[in-house]
Parts: structure tokens; sequence; C-alpha cells
């Protein structure tokens, strides 16, 4: 299975790959380096879409779970709330799932460059904020770009309802997603270097 919209651009490169192979095979382009190096060029590009899109069918965790693949970068207190940060990179699935089930209150913009996602400076991105209405109360969502990753998109928006494990968007080539738990409800259960997979991977429990 692939990502909502990955289509719009693998399609092209694979309408160009097969238009190369007809053309070799019926003559039009004499076979050689040049159409074997440009076929070739194209498989690769066309493979790297495919795995990089990829959106498998996951079977979703017990408790509050990941919003993303990768590995976990900070399980940090801040006042009351835990911030658990997960970096992807760029061989990670990349689309981002729902921790717990929750209604959509915002999705804010903000934020301004794009520093590596592991780096400290990241928490001024560019980053996409969702707001959400949980059991537990307000919890928040937060995609971050980085050096290579700039593209964050959604799936949603304002007033969407979701399961846990539901897809709510993606980051292009990479990156890093934070979830935000209030301290009171929840605590986590992984720590730095952990890796996690979204929608299967329990980061964190219910505080009875």
């Amino acid at each position: 299975m692939l990502a909502p919209g990955a289509l719009r651009l693998i399609g092209p490169v694979v309408a160009v790959l097969a238009a190369v192979l007809l053309a070799v095979g019926l003559g039009g382009w004499p076979l050689g380096v040049a159409p074997a190096l440009a076929a070739a060029g194209l498989a690769g590009v066309a493979t790297f879409l495919v795995v990089f899109f990829r959106d498998p069918e996951r079977t979703v965790g017990e408790g509050i779970v990941s919003a993303a693949d990768g590995r976990v970068r900070a399980v940090e207190r801040i006042d009351g709330t835990w911030r658990i940060s997960v970096f992807m990179n760029v061989t990670n699935v990349h689309v981002n799932r729902l921790p717990l089930d929750g209604e959509v209150e915002a999705i804010e913009g903000s934020g301004s460059g794009f520093a590596p996602a592991y780096h400290p400076a990241a928490d001024r991105n560019v980053q996409r904020r969702y707001r959400l209405r949980t059991a537990l109360g307000a919890v928040e969502v937060v995609q971050i770009t980085g050096v290579v990753a700039r593209r964050l998109v959604s799936f949603v928006g304002v007033g969407w309802t979701g399961r846990k494990g539901d897809r709510f968007g993606m980051i292009v080539l990479g990156s890093r997603v934070d979830v935000l738990l209030p301290a009171a409800r929840a605590r986590p259960v992984v720590e730095v270097g952990t890796r996690v997979r979204a929608g299967r991977s329990t980061i964190a429990r219910e505080i009875p």
C-alpha cells in the first residue's frame, strides 16, 4: 500500500520508463549505453519512490502509541507535559498516525528555518502542530521539518475525529515528530534510542 498522493509522483516516472523501454523494444532508440543508463536511472528513482511512500497496514498497539516510525531522540518533562520525540530517517515509513483516539481541534503552522531535525535548534524549525481533544485531555502532535525534509503533509482537517493508529499526515524525506502528553495523565514507557513504529509501538501508558 502507498501513501495518499504517492501515485502523482511515481506515475510520471513509471510512464517515462515505459516509454524508454517501448522505444528500445520497437527499435526507435537503438540499444546502447544511453538508453540503458536512462532505463536504470528511471528504475532506480521509481524503486526509491515506491519504498519511500510505502504505507503498510499496522496492528494497532496497546496504550499510547508512537505517531512516527524511527528512533526516540528525547523523552523529557517540561512543566506539566511529557514530550516524546521521534527522529525519522529516509528509510523509515513516513506516514504519521494518531497516538490515541481524538478530535483535531486546531492545526497550526509556525517556526522558521531548517536545522537538522536531531539538533536542539530544530525546536524552532518550520513545523505543523495538531491539537487534539482526547480522553486524557489536551494532546499535541507536532511534525517538524529538517535540513532535507521540508514538506509537511496533512491528510485531515480541523474537526476530524480519528481512532488510535489512524493516518493523519506524513513528512517527506524524514525528520521528526513530537507527541506532547499531559504528565498528570500519562507516563512514558520508552527511552532514548528505542526503535518505534507508528501506530504499533507503545510509547506511554495512561495513569489511572
